[in-house]
């Protein structure tokens, strides 16, 4: 019997991985923030949690940002760490895991928690995350497959790892911390007495 020696196609590993990430925000993830309302915005089921606040009111021993409202922080982080908003968690994402990167990376302006203006709502976080979102998702498309393979550089903590790891890294991130807001969400739902489904917890892949 003769092997098959038909070459397999070549894998697009750039589609690959940004249809792993678009694939779970567009099904499972931006539905689920449809509606999302200043008081889940700004709400914690437990005392002292950090968030964003106005100017001047920060619960931490420091605070970041450079507009009229600015997250809580302080340094050396505490143990346990306190306890976080969906304002917090979405900042976090929106600076940290996006924006510097995209600053890094893609041509973005510079980006930075101290420098950043927070969203004093839900709405404009919104905003702040879809546009971060965009302008990852083109810069990931943008390397193809030889880019993928181009070292990070002196900007990242590894910098001989591929931008592949990187990009798998930050869709960990992605998901890890908005799923972590989906979950605020419904716990908001279900103590405070009223029905939303597009934010019920999903039990089935």
């Amino acid at each position: 019997m003769n092997a098959d020696t038909t070459a397999a196609p070549a894998l697009d590993w750039n589609r690959t991985l940004l249809e792993q990430w678009e694939f779970h925000w567009n099904h499972h993830l931006r539905p689920r923030f449809d509606g999302l309302t200043d008081d889940e915005y700004l709400w914690s089921p437990v005392p002292n949690a950090w968030t964003v606040r106005p100017r001047g009111t920060s619960a931490g021993t420091s605070s970041f940002g450079a507009g009229d409202f600015t997250v809580d922080y302080a340094f050396p982080e505490p143990v346990p760490a306190p306890f976080t908003t969906i304002a917090w968690r979405l900042g976090h994402v929106i600076v940290g895991v996006l924006a510097a990167r995209n600053a890094a990376h893609f041509g973005a302006p510079a980006a930075s928690y101290e420098t950043w203006e927070y969203a004093g709502s839900a709405s404009a976080a919104l905003d702040q995350l879809k546009a971060q979102l965009g302008l990852w998702t083109a810069g990931v498309r943008g390397l193809g497959g030889a880019g993928l393979a181009v070292p990070v550089g002196e900007k990242e903590p590894y910098p001989e790892a591929p931008m592949a790891d990187l990009v798998l890294h930050i869709h960990r991130e992605l998901i890890h911390h908005l799923s972590e807001v989906c979950l605020l969400r419904d716990l908001y739902t279900h103590t405070h007495a009223r029905t939303r489904t597009h934010c019920s917890v999903r039990t089935t892949g």
